[in-house]
């Protein structure tokens, strides 16, 4: 049965009709395209959707090869582990004056996730205003939105929303549409378009007794399906920090539950709702309306100077090594 379901969410699909990046012309937006793919097939209306192929052309599909994907009552029991905890909602304040581009958190985030190389969930840029203007680092995350837009465009209900505020991706649902990657104005997600280089991951999580659950969402990753940042479900269910705050070695990260009006960055507990207000924290590109979960504090009055990240980070290491 659980095969069969599979096999029918990817018919669409079976065609050659792997989409990439959703584009639709004649004014047909991406939720309203979304929509036609739930849409009930009638084999005798000859309505064709205008989709966008791998290589970038423009392709017609009948209406008939679309499949209603079912939502009944199965469904809903199956799924409703994917609820989260309502008591909660996780929040995560990054502090830009702090981060000197260690890379410490993409590495602990890696290796936490069996995530390789271009994959990384998490990514540091180098932003600078203008030339006239100091540079600084930037790390960007999942935003884990309140009103997230890859969540409305999936089609087949992959990536769902917790009431915790945590967006996750279900792989086993997944079919590697990349509608979410279009729709996220922060191009956090990453696509594993060869075999994800990881190992026996599936073996080494059934020895440390953790079973594939909304928990380990992402992981193990699947060719063909989309990865991002988690905010460590599997960390948070132990009271335990996400791997990136725990790792870095400047307290770039806080992390806590806004209902609470708490954060932390494993070394000093602060008031959510007063470090943002002092700090001038803000939320980023949140003219969208997107409302995010990530909150930012400016880089001034920075602790560290500007730096060569991988440098810094290979001393960091040596440091740690030492000291262990």
């Amino acid at each position: 049965m659980e095969n069969s379901d599979k096999n029918q969410r990817r018919k669409f699909l079976d065609k050659g009709l792997k989409v990439g990046l959703a584009a639709t012309i004649g004014g047909i937006g991406l939720s309203k395209l979304a929509s036609k793919l739930k849409a009930s097939p009638d084999p005798e209306s000859g309505d064709m959707i205008e989709l966008m192929d791998t290589e970038g052309n423009i392709i017609q599909v009948d209406s008939s090869e679309v499949v209603e994907i079912e939502h009944g009552h199965d469904h809903a029991k199956k799924y409703n582990v994917r609820e989260g905890d309502p008591n909660r909602k996780y929040v995560m304040v990054i502090d830009l004056a702090k981060c000197k581009n260690a890379l410490a958190c993409q590495s602990a985030c890696n290796k936490h996730h069996y995530v390789t190389g271009d994959n990384a969930w998490i990514k540091v840029y180098n932003m600078q205003e203008s030339a006239d203007t100091a540079p600084y680092w930037m790390p960007v995350t999942c935003q884990h939105c309140d009103e997230p837009a890859c969540v409305t465009v999936c089609p087949v209900d992959a990536t769902f929303k917790r009431q915790d505020g945590l967006v996750l991706i279900d792989t086993d649902r997944c079919i590697g549409c990349r509608f979410c990657m279009a729709a996220c104005p922060y191009s956090i997600r990453v696509f594993n378009w060869s075999e994800p280089d990881q190992g026996d991951i599936t073996l080494k999580m059934e020895m440390m007794g953790h079973e594939k659950t909304p928990e380990y969402a992402g992981m193990p990753s699947v060719k063909g399906t989309v990865d991002k940042c988690d905010f460590c479900p599997h960390a948070i269910k132990k009271n335990e920090l996400p791997h990136c705050v725990t790792a870095c070695p400047n307290g770039v990260f806080y992390f806590g539950d806004k209902y609470e009006d708490t954060v932390t960055n494993g070394d000093e507990t602060l008031r959510l709702s007063k470090l943002l207000e002092e700090k001038a924290g803000y939320r980023y590109m949140a003219s969208l309306g997107t409302e995010p979960s990530v909150y930012y504090l400016p880089p001034s009055d920075r602790l560290v100077d500007f730096e060569d990240g991988l440098e810094n980070y290979n001393e960091y290491e040596s440091v740690k090594k030492s000291e262990e």
